[in-house]
């Protein structure tokens, strides 16, 4: 969903910049970048190992109770600014009107992902949305991919997926998907994007073309 559906990338990144200076550390949006698609206590955790913050400057907040600040900070900005990524309604509608099943699996609270599906209004071209803090374990286990396909009542060798970052390349993989990569151009050529069935710069690439080589096994990157 975040990076792939919709434009909440740069949301994230400005929120996480306004949380974490209020615990004196200041990052720069290039910085921000280096945790896209990790789920956002992840995202705190990776950044206290790196960079400690006090107890002072904390004011008494957890972990969680910073990513929480960031989550709801993104809630109200992704709610009344975020646009849907380029292709990204068209690719849905592809699958939608030949009576295909569609799901979001995200790393994100079900709270977002119902702010994002009201945002872009494609409420009706989806079957279902899960999310992976109902699971035993976030991205980039493959616990939400394998419970999507469960709530489809498919196999995952019978799902295709996109995906934008390592993280969620990496949880569909393992769940025994076909991932179609669409990595942010700052990270396109990263090798980690190497075990994709293919990668596309954007999902404006995407056609039926694409869907053919797919269904036939015919993979390129």
């Amino acid at each position: 969903m975040d990076g792939l559906l919709v434009d909440s990338e740069p949301h994230w990144r400005a929120m996480e910049r306004v949380v974490f200076d209020t615990v004196g550390l200041s990052l720069t949006d290039d910085q921000c970048k280096q945790t896209t698609g990790l789920p956002i206590l992840e995202v705190v955790r990776y950044w206290f190992a790196r960079a400690p913050w006090t107890e002072q400057a904390a004011a008494g907040r957890t972990h969680e109770d910073l990513a929480d600040a960031i989550t709801d900070g993104v809630h109200e900005r992704i709610a009344t600014m975020a646009e849907p990524m380029p292709g990204a309604l068209e690719t849905l509608d592809f699958f939608a009107s030949r009576g295909i099943p569609t799901a979001i699996a995200s790393a994100s609270p079900m709270s977002l992902i119902e702010v994002v599906v009201t945002r872009l209004g494609i409420r009706d071209a989806l079957t279902l949305w899960h999310s992976a803090t109902l699971e035993a374990h976030n991205k980039p286990a493959p616990d939400v991919y394998l419970g999507t396909a469960r709530k489809l009542h498919v196999s995952p060798a019978n799902c295709l997926a996109f995906e934008d970052s390592g993280s969620g390349l990496k949880s569909a993989y393992d769940a025994g998907m076909r991932v179609v990569a669409v990595p942010a151009a700052f990270e396109y050529d990263d090798a980690k994007f190497s075990i994709a069935t293919i990668k596309l710069p954007s999902l404006t690439a995407f056609s039926i073309d694409t869907f053919d080589a797919l269904q036939t096994q015919e993979y390129y990157s």
